[in-house]
């Protein structure tokens, strides 16, 4: 499991993706013509809409990069519930920084407090239920670290980081090996650590995955009938993940059948950006 899944993100971790933000975005030859670098002001990120914000290390280091000599004060921590007009964060620096870094720094911090609150309905909506949900690989190019640090803010958790963190045997690798027991046979063979996962289509196909004994069995797309006779065939030998289709309106019916994790490609791929903006002093 990749190491940022397991621990808080730093400086460190989030500079190269702002730094290629900037080569997209920067000179700044408006600010540039206008300011003096010696010029101070103070920039205030102030919510505009309700939701569930994240993404304070993204806006720090935006402007920590582009001015060393900055001040970052954040007004509430990640993961919280903000309402219009709320004030978020105070940053002090030079004129031209705080221009130059403003849409970087909206644009990451939209982006994660979006995910962040729509991971939240979500956890929300199985609450009282044994199922916890799990983002998928299904990020944004070069945005994973954040897309998957603002699940675990909105209180969802982390599926693999990448094709690296676990074995999932999918459809078409059991399609191209022949069976699940050959795609199974093959990989421990391979006397590696990480564990697997199978996925399956139907009841024939868990019956032979529970044979194997795997670390996680994937129900895909199934009803929700036969997602509950999945449960109940397999009886916690197992833990199940369900996947496919997962919808607001569908997750607390897939919940109470019993799985233990649901998947939602939707956390991230189709994101809505919490509206938040930056006033300039």
């Amino acid at each position: 499991m990749s190491e940022f899944l397991r621990r808080p993100l730093s400086s460190n971790d989030v500079a190269p993706l702002i730094r290629r933000a900037f080569e997209e975005d920067l000179p700044d030859i408006t600010s540039e013509a206008i300011f003096e670098p010696m010029q101070r002001g103070r920039g205030r990120l102030i919510a505009k809409a309700e939701g569930v914000f994240c993404g304070l290390i993204f806006a720090e280091t935006t402007f920590t990069l582009l001015d060393p000599t900055s001040t970052f004060r954040p007004v509430v921590e990640d993961g919280d519930r903000v309402k219009p007009r709320d004030v978020l964060a105070d940053v002090e620096a030079s004129v031209i920084a705080l221009l130059g870094g403003e849409r970087t720094a909206l644009n990451l911090v939209q982006r994660a407090s979006g995910i962040a609150t729509q991971t939240r309905r979500y956890v929300d909506a199985v609450s009282g239920t044994r199922a916890k949900i799990y983002d998928t690989r299904k990020t944004a190019p070069g945005l994973r670290m954040l897309d998957k640090y603002a699940v675990r803010c909105g209180g969802g958790e982390n599926h693999r980081f990448g094709l690296h963190d676990m074995f999932l045997v999918k459809n078409n690798h059991i399609d191209a090996a022949g069976s699940i027991t050959a795609a199974l046979e093959r990989i421990r063979a391979r006397k590696m650590p990480q564990q697997v996962m199978v996925e399956v289509r139907d009841l024939a196909e868990l019956d032979e995955a529970l044979s194997l004994a795997p670390d996680f069995i994937l129900l895909d797309n199934m009803s929700i009938e036969t997602m509950s006779e999945a449960v109940r065939r397999t009886g916690g030998r197992v833990p199940l993940e369900a996947s496919g289709g997962v919808t607001l309106g569908t997750v607390r019916t897939i919940a109470e059948t019993g799985v233990d994790r649901i998947s939602v490609g939707a956390l991230t791929h189709s994101v809505t950006a919490l509206d938040i903006s930056m006033r300039v002093e």
